[in-house]
């Protein structure tokens, strides 16, 4: 271990690396029903549905066990939360345009996938990736770190946990919680999901305390054990105060890989056909945008994330990038062979180096446990969602630190930065919210006369982002 991940140079022990890749896993194990639920709307069994939940296992953990073997580095990979949903919309028209079933469709929208892919190699080989990294000024990159924590605390407090009662839903948080006038409003527009919500809410909250406290005594593990607590301690309240079972659906789980539904629905099932059928223009559009949304997204989760793990350099560079890169092109060609959208870093990895991962050992851990819920994805599912808020809102509180680093005095950082910090959240868009900020950096200079300060290829992003935002959307 210590000859193949450099574990005392990088401070780490293979204990905490464990650690780390297992509070990584738990942060992000709702990808794995979730995903095929965004990328089909087909009931849970049913054979495109089986598909793609085992596509989902298989990509993830090839994308992440190269990000371990190739940039020993301790990001995690699955399909992008944003491009899932945008890639079921594109998969909907494809059905429209081509009067073809949704599972042809979804066929023939792989192959924009798998173009995706190739054409991220190709740029990764010839390191045309890691100058766009370069081209993003180093004020700019200070940014994206916070701007990712405010993305967190938003999903953890907004959208991660959606409530069904018969009054109708979801209901979530932020929005329905916190965000209505009354108790007694919360309550009628609930219906019986109101004691489900308050459970969730002290639950997740709890969690973030005991976090916090871990946290403050030194101890590594905090995130792992803060979501631990909060699953036990949901598990009783549901048993205690809602009256439900939460292990009720391993009774009737299955645990055996439905295979053959993948190999008769997504496993190299590429309709070029179908893809062609779509016209060249619109075909072209849709590889160009999932690009930019699929690099940036990446670009900022690897540099935010490292960012807080002190793993950059004093010009705010990434060593291995070149390999993470590799290692995330090779997730989104394995993904459209197997039969899911864009495989990418996810932000949720940031919990992971909280708790101490360091190195490819930390996504070595990660990906083992998503090819073992190939077997025990009815494991996974049970780790309630408020478990997953409690890590997603510590993490990000924590990533607000970068904010130390802004110069708000220089108005040429602090305009990008603080239309970063408001555009991640809002858009729920990594990539977006860097290219309102290159844009918003490169507008102030030019007006101030400074264009020469701006590199070539900053205009160059700048100008693709303004087309995408204003000729493509």
């Amino acid at each position: 271990m210590e000859k193949l991940f450099k574990l005392q140079e990088n401070g780490t022990t293979v204990k905490t690396e464990l650690l780390a890749g297992l509070t990584t896993f738990m942060t992000m194990a709702y990808i794995i029903a979730l995903n095929p639920n965004l990328l089909t709307g087909f009931a849970v069994g049913t054979p495109l549905w089986n598909g793609v939940f085992l596509a989902t296992c298989i990509a993830s953990a090839i994308g992440t066990a190269c990000m371990a073997f190739l940039a020993n580095k301790p990001f995690a990979m699955a399909p992008g939360m944003g491009l899932n949903s945008f890639f079921a919309v594109v998969v909907a028209n494809i059905a429209v345009l081509n009067s073809c079933d949704y599972t042809s469709a979804f066929q023939a929208g792989l192959v924009i996938i798998l173009i995706e892919g190739i054409v991220f190699l190709i740029l990764t080989v010839l390191k045309v990736r890691e100058k766009i990294v370069e081209a993003i000024p180093l004020g700019v990159r200070y940014g994206i770190a916070p701007a990712i924590g405010l993305m967190l605390m938003n999903v953890g407090l907004g959208s991660n946990i959606g409530i069904y009662s018969e009054t109708g839903g979801p209901f979530y948080m932020m929005r329905d919680f916190f965000g209505a006038l009354t108790p007694s409003i919360i309550k009628d527009s609930m219906g019986s999901g109101y004691d489900t919500m308050v459970l969730t809410v002290v639950t997740a909250f709890l969690g973030v305390f005991v976090m916090v406290v871990l946290a403050k005594k030194g101890i590594k593990a905090a995130v792992l054990l803060g979501m631990l607590f909060s699953s036990v301690l949901y598990w009783i309240g549901s048993f205690a105060f809602l009256g439900v079972n939460p292990f009720a659906s391993l009774e009737t789980a299955s645990f055996v890989p439905p295979f053959a539904d993948m190999v008769s629905t997504t496993l190299f099932k590429f309709d070029f056909a179908g893809f062609v059928n779509i016209g060249w223009f619109t075909a072209i559009t849709l590889v160009i945008t999932f690009c930019m949304i699929d690099m940036f997204d990446t670009i900022g989760t690897l540099v935010g994330t490292a960012s807080r793990a002190g793993m950059v350099d004093e010009d705010g560079n990434m060593p291995n990038m070149k390999e993470a890169l590799l290692s995330d092109a090779i997730g989104t060609v394995t993904g459209a062979a197997t039969g899911t959208s864009t495989v990418t870093t996810f932000i949720e990895s940031a919990s992971g180096v909280e708790a101490g991962g360091r190195t490819g050992l930390t996504a070595l851990t990660t990906a083992v446990l998503f090819l073992a819920c190939i077997f025990l994805a009815p494991v996974a599912a049970i780790i309630p969602g408020a478990a997953t808020s409690a890590a997603l809102i510590y993490v990000g509180v924590l990533m607000l630190q970068g904010l130390k680093n802004v110069n708000f005095d220089d108005m040429d950082q602090m305009l990008p930065v603080s239309v970063m910090l408001i555009g991640m959240p809002i858009s729920g868009s990594i990539g977006h919210a860097i290219g309102l900020g290159l844009i918003s950096f490169t507008v102030v200079k030019l007006l101030s006369g400074k264009a020469k300060e701006v590199s070539a290829l900053t205009y160059v992003i700048s100008a693709l982002f303004l087309i995408k935002f204003f000729a493509v959307v």
